[in-house]
């Protein structure tokens, strides 16, 4: 055991890296995520998001091609890469639907601060898309991180000033939907599917008061994996819950619809809580 110096002071318990990242400081680390999001949101001046989720394992168009080239080189299989090929046109989708969205945001010179900034949980696949297609339209978008074992950090898309990394699943969640105005829903995994429900539950209960449309693009997709109107008939969820979401495969339409929606309910009420 070692022993300090005459007059040397010990550690600030806030300071101490032993204790913060001990079980006793659970409630700090936990505040912590949620105090200095909510002061970066302040300072960059960020009203509302609109969401993007959707599966990280969806490549572009460029890289599923380019992998393609190279297996047909080699006289390998080509066939799961073609299939990342088909998959590419949901990625397009969300970096043209994310890019337009945020000319739209910009164009309403809202002196309340930034609407409608695109968020998403700022890995790859999906994610990455709609942060690339904010920036490539010049717009600030934000990247909600956590750290995972096999995703290394945000996504190089990600606005620096508005890239967050969190410890607790619970705490990113919080923050998806506290600023959140819009959610577009990519075909995804469990975590796609994790978001969905939870959103349409809170909004289900009215724990969410705020308008929030949801789009589920891909119906090829979503009509296979969510059949929500077998839960109308087995009579778990009323038929008016099939109004919460709204389902096309069109970038026009899902543009129309958000901007409409999001004009309708959401402009005359800037910020607003959950």
């Amino acid at each position: 055991m070692t022993s300090r110096k005459p007059n040397q002071f010990p550690p600030k318990a806030y300071r101490d890296e032993a204790f913060i990242s001990s079980p006793d400081a659970r409630p700090v680390r936990i505040l912590a995520e949620y105090l200095e999001p909510k002061a970066r949101f302040a300072e960059q001046n960020i009203q509302d998001t609109i969401l993007f989720f959707g599966s990280a394992r969806i490549v572009s168009r460029e890289e599923a091609e380019t992998e393609i080239r190279a297996l047909r080189a080699a006289g390998d299989d080509e066939a799961p890469a073609q299939h990342k090929l088909k998959l590419s046109a949901y990625y397009e989708a969300t970096r043209e639907l994310a890019g337009r969205l945020t000319k739209w945001s910009k164009s309403l010179r809202d002196k309340s601060g930034r609407r409608f900034v695109i968020c998403t949980g700022g890995g790859p696949g999906i994610m990455e898309a709609a942060n690339r297609g904010a920036s490539e339209a010049q717009g600030e978008n934000v990247g909600l991180g956590i750290s995972l074992p096999f995703e290394q950090g945000n996504n190089p898309w990600v606005t620096h000033a508005l890239g967050f990394e969190f410890h607790y699943f619970f705490t990113r969640k919080f923050w998806f939907l506290y600023l959140a105005k819009a959610l577009v829903l990519m075909p995804g995994g469990f975590g796609t599917m994790d978001e969905l429900f939870e959103t349409l539950t809170l909004l289900q209960t009215r724990k969410i008061k705020k308008r929030v449309p949801i789009v589920l693009f891909g119906s090829e997709y979503w009509d296979r994996v969510m059949n929500l109107e077998a839960m109308v008939e087995f009579g778990t969820i009323n038929k008016s819950d099939l109004d919460l979401v709204y389902r096309t495969d069109s970038v026009d339409d899902a543009f129309s619809y958000i901007t409409t929606q999001l004009a309708e309910h959401a402009l005359p009420h800037p910020g607003g809580r959950l």
